[in-house]
């Protein structure tokens, strides 16, 4: 028997969000339709929702981040949760602390949920193991391990556009080797059905034995992998991951790699090109493609937040009920009766 999944409560609700791997198509599908009732939030008057009324979510980025930092912030402001924002380059962990200190000094002060990017992966699945039962952890991206709602803000943006999964070809071009988001993306197309899921990258950014572990296609030619495809996610070169020279420069990556207008053309007619940010215009595609009329990048950067706000609300839920039978436990141990689900002895 597999162990249970750590991201799931016993009801098989959603407690964290740490990776796409193990979760099932509906729960996938819930996140996506939860996030599109949240989309109409951006539009109101005031623009939040109760449902994290009272709550404390700590945006814990032990690296750097425009994006994902920021519309995290803004998804738990529109739920109404109180946010605290750790500047972990003025913390005490860069004075020497522990994850795990700082951690347990964040709970002593009722923090409910965090928000953990880091380097190592594996951190966030670390933290989840040490955190208190009232606590959810949302992975924002953890090494080259994963960045699960880059992934669901991604299938988000590709349902709105195309309505479905199952049919579709979608290429994902660029650094696959070091992408936690590629990653996390082929998990989540792969549980959703999509017909095909293609990887274009030169040889040295593909991981070994690519199509066998990932059950993906394998293409080095750009303009042959993207050839009938109706979505095509781009990458940038992640430089910071890289431990040697894996190319022998940005302008020769672009000349054969570069998403140019001319080599969109073989793509399928209503073909849309995505890409989670930040762009190297000129690296990874040039300007005309990056603003033309079949980019979508702004609108994932919108959907972003609708999909953060679901995650949010969905572990906060467990949350919840969590937090309900606490005090309920405390005053049966106060009149000295047994704690409900504990033997009497």
């Amino acid at each position: 028997m597999s162990p249970p999944d750590p991201q799931l409560d016993g009801q098989g609700n959603l407690k964290h969000f740490l990776t796409i791997e193990g979760l099932s198509r509906e729960l996938l599908i819930e996140i996506l339709d939860r996030a599109e009732g949240f989309l109409g939030v951006a539009q109101q008057a005031v623009k939040k929702v109760p449902l994290c009324r009272g709550k404390v979510i700590a945006n814990l980025f032990f690296e750097s981040s425009t994006r994902t930092r920021t519309t995290f912030e803004l998804a738990a402001k529109r739920l109404s949760a109180d946010v605290l924002n750790l500047n972990v380059s003025t913390s005490a962990t860069a004075k020497g602390e522990t994850l795990l200190d700082t951690l347990r000094n964040l709970e002593a002060m009722h923090v409910d949920m965090f928000v953990v990017r880091h380097a190592s992966s594996g951190a966030a699945h670390f933290i989840a193991s040490h955190a208190a039962p009232h606590v959810s952890i949302i992975n924002a991206g953890d090494g080259r391990h994963a960045h699960p709602t880059q992934a669901m803000l991604d299938m988000f943006t590709i349902r709105r556009h195309k309505g479905r999964f199952r049919e579709l070809r979608v290429a994902i071009v660029g650094d696959i080797l070091h992408s936690r988001v590629a990653r996390s993306q082929i998990l989540a197309l792969k549980t959703l059905g999509v017909a095909e899921v293609r990887v274009i990258a030169p040889r040295t950014l593909l991981p070994a034995r690519v199509e066998e572990a990932f059950g993906v296609r394998a293409f080095h030619d750009l303009a042959e992998g993207v050839r009938d495809v109706e979505v095509v996610i781009m990458l940038r070169l992640q430089h910071e991951r890289m431990n040697s020279a894996l190319l022998p420069s940005e302008h020769e990556y672009f000349q054969l790699f570069g998403l140019t207008e001319e080599r969109l053309a073989g793509a399928h007619p209503d073909a849309i090109v995505m890409h989670p940010g930040p762009i190297n215009r000129g690296v990874e595609m040039d300007s005309q493609v990056a603003d033309g009329s079949r980019s979508v990048i702004l609108e994932q950067v919108s959907n972003g937040i609708a999909v953060r706000m679901a995650v949010m609300s969905m572990c906060i839920g467990t949350q919840n009920l969590l937090s309900a039978a606490m005090p309920l436990a405390r005053h049966w141990q106060g009149v000295g009766a047994p704690v409900p689900g504990q033997s009497d002895g």
